[in-house]
């Protein structure tokens, strides 16, 4: 990287483009980095509305074209922050142009594309990377960091639970994220993706499933206007195409047995992402709508004194928050992209490799893929491999 900068294309521009700018603009000014990155081009399909977006957050330039902005010459880095249907052909077409990859989850819908992303990637020799941005959140990344020294001994019991309650209204219109061809699936892959990257992060490997989807309400109103999680209603109705819910149960090829629940019909919930993990010796529990702390339970604790401690990870020795504010002083969701941001460019810049890489995001839409089945078949279901 010439002059230590790295350029960036980033393709999207709506909720998940919002958050990738917000990292890019504010990661050089909180963490040292070995190359600056450097804010090239934004890509969007509304030319008017990206150029707007292009001024507002800080890119030098904007385009209508993803092909073209991957294949300039001045970009090192394409970030892929576009619904999943449009996944593969990007990062594919990225890779034979020689430019790295930092891509949303889930990854794409299939197993089959995914192993062409990672076999894209491996073959052009670019550094490759999946958002799972939850990981970046310095009380997750502790309780790696105590899973791994054995503070709670070997892993039992993990229960991933992912509810929100935006869709339960029936008069919420329909938006791409409702639609199977956008979006993949509904609930189940959107925010059941993050449960099973973070279970593989904490626990380990998934080998079977057996799980069931449901979709409660079948028609919307039609699509008007939408931005985010909010829309407005235009003419008639919509048949939504995805599952509004997903449950499943995981046999962990460590032993531990698993349970994964994931909804957006869960009246009160925001995004209340959590998970509880028991092992011989202790628990550990955590949830991102008090995200700064981890909760830890040690039988090793003398018998008089024993109860859930609240560890609050914003002390400097935490991951990644010594490069943020005094202790005490919160993060919030907007932090874990920066976070990540620091570890590609670092990744990028020393030649190491990136985790999660686009095989731990292979890895996750296996167990996506496993879990559709077990749905359709009633079994259970063994995980696919990749390598």
């Amino acid at each position: 990287m010439p002059g230590k900068t790295l350029n960036v294309a980033l393709i999207g521009y709506k909720f998940m483009g919002k958050a990738h700018s917000q990292a890019w603009r504010t990661v050089g000014r909180f963490f040292d980095l070995p190359a600056q990155p450097v804010m090239k081009v934004v890509c969007g399909r509304d030319e008017a509305a990206v150029g707007e977006f292009a001024q507002r957050w800080g890119w030098e330039s904007a385009t209508a074209s993803w092909r073209d902005a991957v294949t300039r010459d001045d970009v090192d880095l394409v970030d892929i922050s576009t619904p999943g249907y449009t996944h593969r052909d990007i990062a594919v077409a990225a890779a034979e142009a020689g430019k790295h990859l930092w891509c949303e989850k889930p990854l794409t819908f299939t197993l089959a594309e995914a192993r062409e992303m990672l076999a894209a990637v491996k073959k052009a020799g670019v550094k490759h990377a999946v958002n799972f941005n939850y990981r970046r959140c310095p009380a997750v990344a502790l309780a790696k960091k105590m899973i791994d020294d054995g503070a709670i001994g070997q892993i039992r019991h993990a229960r991933f639970t992912y509810l929100q309650d935006w869709l339960v209204d029936p008069k919420f219109p329909m938006n791409w994220r409702l639609r199977k061809e956008a979006a993949g699936s509904g609930a189940h892959g959107d925010l059941g993706a993050h449960s099973i990257d973070r279970a593989r992060y904490l626990v380990g490997d998934i080998g079977e499933v057996i799980g069931m989807k449901k979709t409660f309400i079948a028609e919307r109103p039609a699509e008007g206007t939408s931005s985010g999680l909010t829309a407005v209603a235009g003419e008639g109705t919509e048949r939504v195409t995805v599952d509004d819910a997903s449950v499943f149960l995981a046999k962990f090829t460590g032993g531990a047995i698993g349970t994964f629940e994931a909804t957006r019909m869960a009246p009160g919930r925001k995004n209340f992402n959590r998970f509880e993990i028991n092992g011989a010796k202790g628990t550990l529990v955590w949830c991102f709508e008090d995200l700064n702390f981890l909760d830890y339970y040690s039988t090793e604790d003398p018998a008089d004194r024993r109860g859930f401690r609240r560890i609050i990870a914003t002390e400097g020795v935490h991951p990644y928050a010594g490069n943020w504010w005094p202790p005490g002083h919160m993060l919030g969701y907007d932090h874990g992209f920066v976070n990540a941001a620091a570890e590609l460019v670092q990744c990028i810049a020393n030649d190491k490799n990136c985790s999660p890489c686009f095989g731990a995001g292979a890895k996750c839409v296996a167990v996506l893929e496993a879990v559709d089945h077990s749905a359709e078949s009633g079994q259970w279901t063994k995980v696919e491999s990749v390598e």
